[in-house]
């Protein structure tokens, strides 16, 4: 594990985790509830020295890390104002922060990648939360072989990275699902929920605030409402990630904690 010089001013100071509800990619732009709150989070946050994000949307078989000194944009949407297309988010990557990265896993490997970028998981919400694009980032994967049960003890071995000053940032939704969606008077944030997407959500709240991470990482064995409410498993993954750094009876705070379009959640939280 690399030591951080003597001679570095960077005050180590333990980072919060976060678990973004990221909905639309039209929250990267909009000002709107939501990314104004992203706004507000960041300010009570200390300065980062880097981002680690694990968006819902960079799946792969095996894991692997960023390793580039300039992520590119990517643009992993289609149908949206040319607008969207046209946002450039030109945070630097980190390499540094891509070996401490590989370096903390113990139960996995993870291979190095540099051409993907920064995917709208994730750069939607950084856009809004450090908008100076000046914090580097880079993005960990999300193995589609791997259970739940891995996952979680993955993340674990990434918990040293918070006493370096490192934002670890899951980005998903605790409950999405596509094929059920439904825009009501065409605004896609209007709060709406079906009565299963509004049940799930309060069973997976009173779980995180028991600190029963087992019961959510076995969410398939939570009944009827669960599994419409997560049908694929990878914009649940990143809430996985960040209950798993949890430490013991350290605060979580909710915040955008909305239903939308039916079959959505934006509900959020911070951890420290």
């Amino acid at each position: 594990m690399r030591v951080i010089p003597q001679n570095d001013s960077f005050d180590r100071e333990k980072m919060p985790v976060l678990f973004v509800g990221h909905g639309s990619p039209m929250n990267g732009i909009e000002d709107n509830e939501f990314s104004r709150v992203w706004k507000q989070i960041a300010e009570t946050l200390p300065r980062p020295k880097a981002i680690l994000c694990i968006s819902a949307h960079w799946e792969t078989n095996g894991t692997f890390v960023t390793t580039m000194d300039k992520p590119r944009t990517i643009y992993d949407f289609y149908g949206f104002p040319d607008e969207l297309y046209r946002v450039n988010y030109p945070a630097p990557g980190s390499p540094w922060l891509a070996q401490e990265t590989r370096n903390a896993l113990t139960t996995t490997s993870a291979g190095p990648d540099n051409r993907r970028g920064l995917d709208h998981g994730c750069w939607i919400v950084l856009r809004k939360m450090f908008p100076g694009a000046d914090i580097p980032v880079i993005q960990l994967s999300l193995d589609r072989t791997k259970d739940c049960q891995d996952h979680v003890q993955l993340a674990k071995d990434l918990a040293l990275l918070r006493d370096e000053g490192v934002l670890i940032l899951g980005s998903g939704n605790m409950v999405h699902n596509l094929g059920m969606m439904t825009v009501r008077g065409g605004d896609f944030n209007a709060p709406f929920g079906f009565d299963w997407a509004i049940s799930a959500g309060n069973l997976f709240k009173t779980l995180i605030n028991e600190n029963r991470i087992g019961d959510l990482a076995a969410y398939r064995d939570l009944g009827p409402a669960v599994q419409m409410a997560v049908p694929t498993p990878e914009h649940y993954l990143p809430m996985l990630y960040a209950l798993s750094l949890r430490e013991k009876n350290e605060g979580l705070t909710y915040f955008n904690d909305n239903p939308v379009a039916g079959s959505l959640t934006m509900t959020s939280f911070k951890i420290g």
